[in-house]
């Protein structure tokens, strides 16, 4: 495992998420004002990939494509919006049929995301489990090559790493990979050097990677991503609040800005959009 000192960052902001609610934060954007808001600052902030879950009239996370395409028509028209790379979810946890699931990936025009998130298998969460069969996995994959969208491949152990290499021996997904690698989940792989060389070692050649953390982790994930990854995935998709003891709640923008300033002396220049999506082999 290579350290990364000095090498460009990606920062990848998962602003929104199916769990939390207002209850849980004042700060999690919502609605599509409140999402579109957090996107900007992000957007000023330096932030090249956005990860978007819509919700409905009653806050529920939502598989209708058109508040997704709402979203990613009005980040467009952003200043910057152009540039950043704009994914959205096909998440198993409320839904688990490939139907329901990819109508988001057939938006056009500039309502089509660039990416979209590909969870490699079934796990639990702390209460509740995301379902993915292999057959869905496969059937998503395939849409998103059709379509000219970019897998968001979603890995949280060493055997969905393997499953990656799978989906490229079959021709499901095209190199370069990107990865999100999630660590502190009940059911997956820990905050740790060894559980995060270990599933670095099993992806296949030629990935971007970003390293996330679930709750209380979040900030020790994104340490090893800022050391030893490509970058980092930081939002309150993940995580709610600022320090371990949970007092101080976060914001999207306190986050990102947090990993702007431990960046710095580790020598990690924010990668320039333009470059991020000449790498991902996204039009511009």
């Amino acid at each position: 495992m290579s350290m990364r000192i000095g090498t460009p960052l990606i920062i990848n902001l998962a602003c929104t998420g199916v769990i939390p609610t207002r209850a849980m934060s004042p700060h999690v954007p919502l609605t599509h004002d409140e999402i579109l808001a957090d996107v900007a600052t992000a957007i000023a902030q330096g932030v090249q990939i956005v990860h978007l879950h819509a919700r409905d009239a009653e806050s529920v996370q939502t598989s209708d494509p058109e508040p997704y395409g709402l979203l990613v028509s009005a980040i467009r028209a952003l200043p910057g919006g152009r540039e950043l790379v704009v994914g959205v979810t096909t998440s198993g946890r409320l839904e688990n049929g490939f139907a329901t699931r990819s109508r988001v990936l057939d938006l056009d025009g500039d309502a089509k995301p660039d990416m979209g998130s590909l969870t490699l298998s079934s796990l639990n969460f702390a209460q509740s489990a995301s379902i993915n069969a292999p057959a869905t996995i496969r059937a998503l994959a395939a849409r998103m090559l059709e379509r000219g969208i970019k897998p968001e491949l979603e890995v949280f152990d060493a055997g969905m790493a393997n499953f990656a290499r799978v989906l490229l021996a079959e021709g499901l997904v095209k190199p370069p990979l990107y990865v999100n690698v999630l660590l502190g989940n009940i059911a997956g792989a820990q905050a740790d050097l060894l559980q995060l060389s270990a599933i670095l070692a099993a992806l296949p050649p030629d990935c971007i990677v970003s390293v996330a953390g679930l709750g209380r982790y979040q900030l020790a994930a994104n340490g090893l991503g800022l050391l030893a990854a490509d970058g980092v995935r930081v939002g309150l998709e993940d995580n709610l609040w600022m320090d371990q003891g949970r007092t101080v709640p976060a914001s999207n923008a306190t986050l990102v800005d947090r990993i702007c300033r431990l960046a710095e002396p580790l020598e990690r220049p924010l990668m320039a959009r333009a470059e991020l999506r000449h790498r991902l082999g996204l039009s511009s």
